[in-house]
Parts: C-alpha cells; sequence; structure tokens
C-alpha cells in the first residue's frame, strides 16, 4: 500500500470548515470494486460478478441489508465490468485509465472539488472584508470607505453576524454610494447586479437619494437622513417618488 503524498497548505480562515469530499457509499463501493478489478480479464470479472450475485442474494434474506446502497453498486459496477469485456478484443484486462465512465467521474469529481475550493476562498475574502467593513465603523470612518465588487454579500455576513439585524449604517453606506456611483458602482453593470442582489429599502434609499441629488444639487448628507427612513416605511412608494422626481427634473420628460 503506497503511503499518501503530504502537501503543504495555508491553513483557512478563523471560523471556516476545509471543504470536504460528501460522503457517497456507492461511489466509494463502485471505486473498491474498480480497484479490486484492475488487471482482470473477462474471465475474472465474471467470476467475480457471480460471487457477487450469490452475496447479494444471501442479504436479500436479511431486513438489515435491505438498504445497502454500497452493495448494491458494487454489483452494478460488476455487471458493468462484465458487459465492457464482453465486448472488448479477446485477452483485453481491466484498466481504470481506459475506462470512459471512471475518467469522466474522475473529471466530475475534479470540477466538483474546484468549485469548493472556489466556495471556500470567497467565504475567506468575505470574513475578511466583513472584518475590515468593522473595524473601519468602529473607527468612524466607514462613509470615506470605496464600496468593492461582492460588498452586497460582505452586507449580508455582517447582517448575518448580527442576528439578522438590519444595520443602519452599512445600509446607508451602501445607499449613498450606489447613488452617487462611488466605487465599483461607477459601472453601470454593477448598479444593475446590485438590484438584484441588496434589499428592497436600501435600494429604494439610493433611489431617492440620487432623485434628490438633482432636485437640490450639494445638498448636505445630513440633510438627507430622512430618505432612509421613508425607505423603511414604505420602499416602494419612495420608489415611486424617485422615479417621479427624476422625471420631474428631466428635461423634456412629462410628469
Amino acid at each position: 500500500m503506497t503511503t499518501p503524498r503530504r502537501t503543504t497548505r495555508r491553513p483557512f480562515a478563523p471560523g471556516i470548515a476545509p471543504p470536504r469530499e460528501p460522503v457517497d457509499p456507492a461511489r466509494i463501493g463502485r471505486r473498491g470494486v474498480r480497484r479490486r478489478a484492475k488487471g482482470m480479464d473477462a474471465g475474472a470479472v465474471a467470476a467475480a460478478l457471480e460471487e457477487a450475485l450469490f452475496y447479494a442474494r444471501q442479504d436479500s434474506r436479511h431486513e438489515d441489508q435491505g438498504d445497502d446502497i454500497r452493495g448494491r453498486a458494487e454489483l452494478a459496477e460488476w455487471e458493468r465490468l462484465s458487459r465492457l469485456l464482453a465486448a472488448a478484443a479477446p485477452g483485453t484486462v481491466y484498466d481504470p485509465d481506459a475506462d470512459d465512465v471512471v475518467q469522466a467521474e474522475l473529471a466530475t469529481d475534479a470540477a466538483a472539488a474546484a468549485f469548493r475550493e472556489a466556495e471556500l476562498r470567497e467565504a475567506a475574502r468575505i470574513a475578511a472584508r466583513a472584518d475590515e467593513l468593522q473595524a473601519l465603523r468602529e473607527l468612524g470612518t466607514l462613509e470615506q470607505t470605496e464600496p468593492r465588487e461582492g460588498d452586497e454579500a460582505v452586507r449580508d455576513e455582517l447582517t448575518r453576524r448580527a442576528g439578522s439585524y438590519v444595520q443602519p449604517d452599512v445600509d446607508a453606506w451602501l445607499a449613498r454610494a450606489l447613488a452617487a456611483h462611488r466605487g465599483h458602482y461607477a459601472d453601470p453593470a454593477a448598479r444593475e447586479a446590485a438590484a438584484g442582489l441588496l434589499h428592497s429599502p436600501l435600494l429604494a434609499h439610493a433611489a431617492l437619494l440620487a432623485a434628490l441629488a438633482q432636485v437640490v444639487p450639494g445638498a448636505d448628507v445630513d440633510q438627507l437622513q430622512f430618505a432612509a427612513r421613508l425607505a423603511a416605511t414604505d420602499s416602494e412608494a419612495v420608489g415611486e417618488l424617485a422615479a417621479f422626481l427624476t422625471r420631474a427634473v428631466t428635461p423634456g420628460s412629462r410628469t
């Protein structure tokens, strides 16, 4: 038996569990069959299939073996390998590396592992950014911070940490940045994406701020604090008010 090669991995972010391969008894059973069948010819595989059928009949007599997922998968794999070698040239032995089904499964497994790793990296990034924004809040400098791509998910993480409590300062910061097209919100695509990532009161707050900036250019932020309270009360009505004000100040539009 070979010893698995050890590799050096960077530590995971605090509070984030490393990704694990989901336990799948059927897959474990198939892999066990393939390891055993490697190098077998059609006759040897047929004998192994007969043995598996015998044990399957024995197990069927016991109620506690009725839900043997691994055993059924092993039997099905022996049947598949038997058909595979029966259709191959005489003298062919089983080689997992030449088995298209095995290679397709390996490719799927690799893609799933890469996806889990990407999820982990994204979770670590969100956690680190949430720590950063929390520190800026405590320093009172959050308002001077430029929003970045993915801060919508960071906002959700901060809300989760607070026990689902909506944090007015974070929402107000994002609303003002969205209204003023600051940071990554300078990109119209980012603003459009935000509409599907942020909740209605925040979006209504941003829309009203943008409309009021056209009505009263240069208005101080402190003068517009009522916008957040209105949006929290009736975001749909505030959205309609923002659209009305925008039409009212747009040359050539119908009011």
